[in-house]
């Protein structure tokens, strides 16, 4: 038996496998974004949160995204210094902030667009484009089902 080979037991848990998967991405995705000088990639959740939906408050973005109050807002203040995010009082209730995304910020976003799909393709590159498209309704459907979140773009159940 070769010393280095995957027990049957652990190949045979799909935790364990999307685990494995998970590490591959994250490291694929980190190299991406150290590549560009992003720190985090909560950066990338908040920029595509903001450019979907438009002007929102830093906790209703935390809630979106899942992210901790305080990752939040320091991501966004750092962001905001790079240009890429703006910071408003809310028409509706002043004493909160609305955060939109700049031009300059969805310049910076379609750039880290392409840098994570370079990463998704090497990721899924063994899969054929069938495959991919399965894989990811399936890992849709656990998400939404595991944490109540529903994925943008999917369809109703």
């Amino acid at each position: 038996m070769d010393p280095l080979s995957t027990p049957a037991r652990l190949y045979s848990r799909a935790t364990w496998l999307l685990g494995q998967t998970s590490n591959q991405g994250h490291r694929l995705i980190g190299e991406r974004m150290h590549a560009t000088g992003v720190p985090s990639r909560s950066y990338y959740a908040l920029l595509a949160a903001l450019a979907e939906s438009g002007p929102t408050s830093q906790a209703d973005l935390g809630r979106r995204t899942g992210l901790d109050r305080s990752d939040v807002t320091a991501a966004v203040t750092d962001l905001e210094g790079h240009g890429y995010l703006e910071r408003a009082p809310d028409p509706a209730d002043r004493r909160r902030n609305l955060v939109r995304i700049t031009e300059e910020g969805e310049k910076f976003l379609g750039g880290l667009d392409k840098e994570l799909d370079a990463a998704q393709e090497e990721l899924l590159a063994p899969l054929s484009p069938g495959e991919r498209e399965a894989l990811m309704a399936m890992l849709a459907r656990l998400v939404e089902h595991h944490t109540g979140l529903r994925i943008s773009g999917t369809e109703e159940r």
